[in-house]
């Protein structure tokens, strides 16, 4: 049998590599790093800064223990084109052309300079009359892929599969829910520069849109009211978070805008929803990515919106006690590097 790749999630702060291994349905964590990116990650175009994102990578899979060479990796999503597009019934030959004149709709950069995906996600076998179907598009700026697929090889390691940050989250949050489970819920994956929303039903993508604020804004928030360094204000939004205490409520405040124009985005999710699906209504909201980690967050969500809100697990499949304390304590930073390393599981 194949090795299988490994979930490789190249964030702006961090790195982290997720492998597993499989065996009659049964997953074991086989190895698992997470570690600082450096200063200027993918950001920069310089090639000192290339190479040094390079040996960091191949540091972090050399320190982890992984030994497979093909990786899976997630492109920033502030930096790629993602839409959920209502189309009428064609054929997968028919929609291979019809897709471009639907990209050109949503994609502001000539298509030339784009590699464009698409799947259905929903078709009917026996349409109704005027019933669609809709098809998840993504769009990636070609030098973009260079870019990761350049970076990638300098560490030595080969590029298996790409998709978006928000996919693999998906994937990973719902890859284990029931076949019988179709509770629309929204995924919100918090990230450092950009906000991800998912709507989705079982495992099924509804609607997908991303906002460019994340984490770094609720840090530089917290930095300026409190007068601290980035770091300093990482560990006091961790530690104090927006939960009850005079420094809860300063922080709070401090951020009320930032986590508020999230908020505001995913009201705007549940009303399209609603609005869409008149018999059914959103009935849980899951919140993923570094800041989810913000003491009282879920709470302030859950009060906000009337709706159940709880912090992603992706580690949920596997059995607990074979997942150290220190992973588990940060689970929903791992949802996009665990969503990709379930990539090649998928049926």
């Amino acid at each position: 049998m194949n090795k299988k790749s490994f979930g490789l999630d190249i964030g702006v702060s961090s790195i982290k590599a997720v492998e597993l291994d499989a065996d009659k349905n049964n997953f074991k964590l086989k190895a698992c790093i997470v570690v600082p990116s450096p200063p200027k990650g993918m950001l920069s175009e310089s090639p000192v800064d290339e190479e040094e994102m390079a040996e960091a990578l191949k540091k972090a899979v050399y320190d982890a223990g992984i030994s497979v060479k093909k990786t899976n990796i997630a492109l920033p999503e502030n930096q790629v084109y993602t839409k959920v597009v209502e189309m009428p019934y064609l054929s997968d030959r028919e929609l291979a052309s019809a897709i471009y004149w639907e990209a050109e709709q949503y994609i502001p950069i000539p298509l030339s300079s784009v590699s464009l995906s698409w799947n259905v996600i929903r078709r009917s076998q026996k349409p109704q009359p005027n019933e669609k179907m809709e098809v998840l598009m993504v769009g990636a700026p070609t030098l973009i892929i260079k870019k990761y697929q350049k970076v990638i090889g300098m560490a030595g390691l080969g590029v298996s599969a790409m998709e978006t940050e928000i996919i693999s989250t998906v994937r990973a949050i719902t890859a284990f829910n029931p076949v019988n489970y179709t509770a629309p819920t929204i995924i919100v994956n918090i990230g450092a520069i950009s906000t991800s929303l998912a709507i989705v039903s079982g495992n099924n993508l509804i609607f997908t849109y991303s906002l460019p604020i994340g984490g770094a804004a609720i840090n530089r928030a917290i930095s300026a009211d409190f007068g601290l360094s980035t770091l300093q204000a990482e560990e006091y939004k961790k530690t104090y978070g927006i939960a009850k205490g005079p420094l809860g409520a300063r922080i709070g405040k401090a951020t009320e805008p930032i986590i508020s124009s999230i908020l505001s985005e995913v009201k705007k999710a549940i009303i399209y929803f609603s609005q869409k699906y008149k018999d059914s209504r959103i009935e849980q909201i899951i919140l993923s990515g570094e800041s989810a980690r913000l003491p009282g967050i879920d709470i302030y969500f859950a009060n906000s919106t009337g709706i159940e809100t709880v912090i992603a697990n992706p580690w949920k499949f596997l059995n607990p006690s074979e997942v150290p304390k220190e992973i588990l304590d940060r689970a929903p930073d791992y949802s996009i590097a665990v969503g990709l390393a379930l990539r090649d599981y998928e049926h």
